[in-house]
């Protein structure tokens, strides 16, 4: 980092995974508090700070979502995946705040059915990939394959071949990762995200969730009995981020302690990466143009 990059530059080169270095999730914070710019900052100072820029940055990606949709020759998908209670659901909700839902599409993936296990692990994710001109957003995705089905080798299909070694998982990374470079050279641009909370702040969330009666919906004990598998998650995050950040499609370690900072970073990474895809405004032929004008005299020659 240099004093002279902007905040989206610092934003972007401390939180990429560059590819072909490990993740370290250890070894990253899981709050933000640059010295130069927010380490003398209070809670609520931060929190203010944070929710101007997260403000800013809504309305440039809803302009820059905008050109996307009226360009329609590249598409986003936007990949969220996180430990539970990290913010998944309440950054979507904030980021895309100021976006056209015409032009949003949000799929999440659930445990998969009869059907989609009959077909290849990523059959059903192909399906949701967004058209052009539009952002998909993949609230927990098909990394949930070499994540939780890691944690939990006895949910795997007793069907598919061979033993579940070191073997089967590079053949998934290596599958995700031709996957999306086939995404990439097809115009759908791929950024990724993991929300990177502490345990700490996890066990805080799921205490508010149960203290508020408005909130218990949210919690399930299930939750709890998978935060007995913290440690195996976290091992298996780790080994997926660092074998599938790749050139066209990286991961970003967001920290996630701090909700409001958060969904701030997230936001400035979605629009650096929308207006870094040289898109442009469809162009008027002179014949529309000649439509626009006589339209436009049939207007002003109404009366009143």
């Amino acid at each position: 980092m240099t004093a002279t990059q902007s905040r989206s530059e610092r934003i972007w080169d401390e939180l990429q995974v560059v590819p072909g270095t490990p993740a370290n999730l250890a070894g990253r914070g899981t709050t933000w508090k640059h010295d130069d710019e927010f380490g003398n900052l209070s809670h609520k100072e931060l929190d203010k700070t944070a929710k101007e820029i997260l403000g800013q940055g809504v309305d440039e990606l809803a302009d820059a979502q905008e050109l996307l949709w009226a360009s329609d020759s590249r598409a986003l998908l936007v990949v969220f995946q996180a430990i539970d209670a990290a913010g998944k659901d309440s950054t979507i909700k904030h980021v895309m705040s100021g976006v056209n839902p015409q032009g949003v599409h949000v799929v999440s993936f659930k445990k998969p059915s009869s059907e989609e296990l009959d077909h290849t692990f990523l059959w059903r994710i192909a399906k949701a990939v967004p058209p052009r001109g539009c952002i998909g957003i993949f609230n927990r995705s098909q990394y949930e394959e070499v994540v939780a089905l890691r944690v939990h080798p006895d949910w795997l299909d007793p069907r598919l071949p061979g033993p579940r070694d070191d073997a089967f998982w590079a053949a998934r990374f290596e599958d995700l990762n031709a996957f999306e470079r086939h995404l990439a050279r097809n115009g759908v641009s791929v950024v990724k995200f993991f929300l990177h909370v502490s345990k700490a702040e996890q066990k805080k969330r799921f205490l508010a969730r149960l203290d508020n009666p408005n909130k218990l919906w949210k919690f399930s004990a299930a939750d709890v009995a998978e935060r007995k598998h913290w440690d195996a998650y976290m091992e298996a995050y780790d080994t997926a981020i660092t074998a599938t950040s790749t050139e066209w499609a990286p991961w970003f370690v967001i920290p996630a302690d701090h909700k409001r900072v958060m969904q701030a970073m997230v936001v400035r990474i979605l629009v650096e990466t929308i207006t870094g895809l040289d898109l442009h405004w469809p162009e008027v032929t002179d014949e529309e143009r000649e439509a626009d004008a006589r339209a436009r005299r049939e207007l002003e020659a109404e009366p009143g």
